[in-house]
């Protein structure tokens, strides 16, 4: 049993990196392209959006945000008793697309 957990595990510890260097580069692209789009005048700031969503939320923790560059619309994630919701907000417009209950 433990050598299963130690091949387990080490392959983790060589697959990890290989697995997360193109969700770390998407990231990083995504935010500079959130960047460029509010500073072209084409998108809402974050800032605006949270402004407009936060206080309809209640008393649900706010996670934090991430920015899809090719739907262009964040997903603001927060916990409420132990559940996670999303709210997708359209970032041009400020709009709701989608909440999860």
């Amino acid at each position: 049993m433990k050598r299963l957990l130690s091949s387990f595990l080490a392959v983790g510890l060589v697959a990890g990196p290989i697995v997360a260097a193109p969700l770390a580069a998407q990231s990083r692209s995504d935010q500079g392209e959130a960047r460029k789009e509010m500073s072209a005048g084409r998108t809402l700031s974050l800032r605006q959006i949270e402004a407009r969503i936060l206080p309809t939320m209640g008393d649900a923790e706010y996670l934090g945000p991430a920015y899809d560059s090719v739907a262009v619309a964040y997903r603001l994630k927060f916990i409420r008793n132990g559940r996670v919701l999303f709210v997708d907000v359209d970032a041009r417009t400020g709009r709701v697309i989608r909440r999860s209950n």
